[in-house]
């Protein structure tokens, strides 16, 4: 949840409020299949007021009591005449309970049968649509018929329930498309006896009690906004009081709390939170009011100081104000505030943030330090729908990139600069090496982006497989380094008109000619297959402006604007293909991925 504090999740609040939601034309919508072996009408309500909350309204699909497999397997179903962009299956522990019971198997058996069905339910969607499929876990049960024994045991109802939720997980990461909502988490979270009400399960068959709903609501809504480009990428940190106790101007590399013991433990905690955030591919900027001799005597000389310098992408240590530091960053990194989150310890300065730069995250820290790794947790700032080892490399990059804008200084004009840089690109058809970057890069892009269209993991291999469909990802390194995939087109062809259905790329690549390169391979393509013109949309949203006149650079005629979207056409032999300063990347005959156009 990208909020600045934890959020209001009382079920009769958000009950009032779902029956106020008033919709307009300006608010996206998503649209949602529901499908649960537990009653979903007092789930829904919530559901729909939790993203009005987040600036969606939403069209849901309810499936009926217990019929998750007659919906799926049957292609006639309601589900599928819907066409939700996701499905989510919300699998109760109760009802898991039920069956075990009657099971006629082995506990193990009846584990193993329990997963396959669930799987199947997986295929079968897939199958029949591209849709996002987002399943629940299994609450772990409060009944122990072992007691503490009931770990050793795989005979045991708790035993059963953990294993399953741990190859639900495992199938999880070899089914592309298939998303988590982590229901033994919020139990956890909230503590089991506080999740269950079998007064409620007995007489409505609700999926758990009304007072955790919410709390199961918001942790579906925070993957449903990542699976809709809503993510952070970088966090700013303050230094003194918030990365380690004391001021180092003042109390010295000795006077400072931090250690792994003792009274500057929390501060020790929150750089542990933070290094595996930035491990995982978030970028970790400094924000400090201070000599940034000073700021850097901790990094550099502290021996319990679990950050390094390394760590850090952008480092800013001055008396200037942080709300014009903050934007100095943004401006060095090239991403949206609304993907930054900022963690100061001082009040008055998240104030002034929040005032001067707003849409940058800014989480109102508790008192007491020890509590901010729980604060944050509790947060789930850090949601994503997709991971790729190209997170691994996030910082690595950028730090490549501050090194070419530093070349860049040093030479005349920018044409100069970019002939030395020897840049090479691959423009290739998705694959399923690729398909989790594609994906993440089609959720998270926003700027660069004509059209907007959310797809998910599962819908981008269903494309990858379509003759009818040129599906194309874009890999672009030079002399200093790897920008890894950094732009994703999606074509297809009708009759006499090769139509560009998607194209985004990453703001980090602007101005090298990428786009002119890739414009070029288009319209060879389209020649290639015969098309007379090439066709494209812009469609406008709050944050693609810069792209509003992206086909006219390139020649293409607008033919038509209906509510700010436009249409474009240009005709092949019109088109004068563009001089650029990048060569193909040399590849690798083994892995070549031939570009077709059918």
């Amino acid at each position: 949840m990208l909020v600045d504090r934890l959020p209001d999740l009382d079920y009769s609040r958000l009950l009032a409020a779902s029956r106020k939601i008033a919709r307009t034309p300006e608010k996206p919508s998503l649209k949602l299949a529901l499908l649960s072996d537990a009653a979903t009408q007092q789930f829904v309500p919530i559901l729909r007021a939790l993203l009005d909350r987040n600036g969606f309204s939403a069209e849901i699909y309810e499936g009926a009591f217990d019929a998750i497999e007659l919906e799926v397997y049957n292609p006639s179903s309601g589900l599928y005449a819907f066409e939700p962009g996701a499905v989510i299956i919300l699998n109760a522990t109760q009802a898991l309970r039920s069956s075990f019971a009657k099971r006629q198997a082995s506990a193990s058996d009846f584990a193993r049968e329990a997963l396959a069905r669930i799987t199947a339910v997986w295929t079968a969607i897939q199958s029949h649509s591209g849709a996002t499929i987002v399943q629940s876990t299994f609450a772990l049960p409060l009944e122990r018929f072992f007691g503490n024994f009931d770990l050793k045991t795989p005979d045991s109802f708790y035993a059963v329930t953990r294993n399953l939720n741990s190859g639900i997980a495992e199938s999880s990461r070899q089914q592309s498309g298939v998303l988590l909502i982590d229901i033994e988490c919020v139990a956890s979270l909230v503590g089991g006896s506080r999740f269950f009400d079998d007064r409620f399960w007995d007489m409505w068959k609700t999926f758990c009690s009304l007072e955790v709903l919410p709390s199961v609501a918001q942790n579906l809504v925070d993957v449903l906004m990542a699976t809709r480009g809503r993510g952070v990428k970088c966090v700013v940190l303050d230094l003194d009081n918030t990365l380690w106790g004391g001021v180092i101007g003042d109390d010295g590399l000795d006077g400072i709390r931090l250690n792994a013991h003792g009274d500057g433990e929390a501060w020790y905690r929150l750089q542990l939170y933070v290094r595996e955030l930035r491990r995982r591919g978030i970028l970790l900027a400094v924000c400090s009011k201070n000599d940034e001799r000073n700021a850097l005597l901790p990094f550099e000389s502290h021996p319990e100081m679990v950050l390094q310098r390394d760590d850090i992408t952008v480092f800013v240590a001055n008396w200037k104000d942080k709300a014009e530091n903050i934007c100095a960053i943004r401006e060095a990194l090239n991403i949206g505030f609304d993907s930054m989150v900022f963690l100061d310890d001082n009040p008055f300065e998240r104030n002034l943030v929040r005032e001067l730069v707003p849409g940058v995250i800014v989480p109102d820290l508790p008192d007491d330090p020890s509590d901010y790794v729980r604060f944050l947790t509790e947060l789930n700032l850090f949601e994503t729908a997709a991971f790729s080892g190209e997170d691994l490399r996030r910082a690595e990059m950028y730090k490549k990139e501050a090194e070419r804008r530093t070349a860049a200084a040093s030479f005349a004009s920018v044409e100069e600069f970019l002939q030395t840089l020897d840049m090479r690109i691959q423009v290739a058809r998705f694959d399923s090496y690729h398909l989790p970057r594609i994906a993440q890069l089609i959720q998270r892009s926003n700027q660069f982006n004509l059209t907007t269209q959310r797809r998910g993991e599962a819908e981008c291999e269903r494309l990858m497989h379509d003759d009818s469909a040129v599906p194309l990802y874009v890999e672009l390194s030079d002399r200093l380094g790897d920008h890894g995939l950094i732009s994703v087109v999606i074509l297809r062809k009708d009759g006499e008109e090769l139509h560009i259905t998607d194209w985004l790329m990453s703001c980090r690549v602007l101005a090298r000619g990428v786009e002119q390169y890739v414009m070029n391979e288009v319209f060879a393509l389209a020649r290639q297959s015969g098309a007379a013109r090439v066709t494209g949309r812009y469609v406008p949203t709050a944050k693609n402006g810069m792209v509003r006149e992206f086909f006219a650079q390139f020649g293409f005629r607008k033919i038509s604007e209906i509510d700010d979207a436009t249409a474009w056409t240009l005709e092949c032999e019109s088109y004068i293909p563009a001089n650029v300063l990048i060569k193909p990347a040399e590849k690798d005959p083994a892995t070549l991925c031939t570009v077709r156009v059918t």
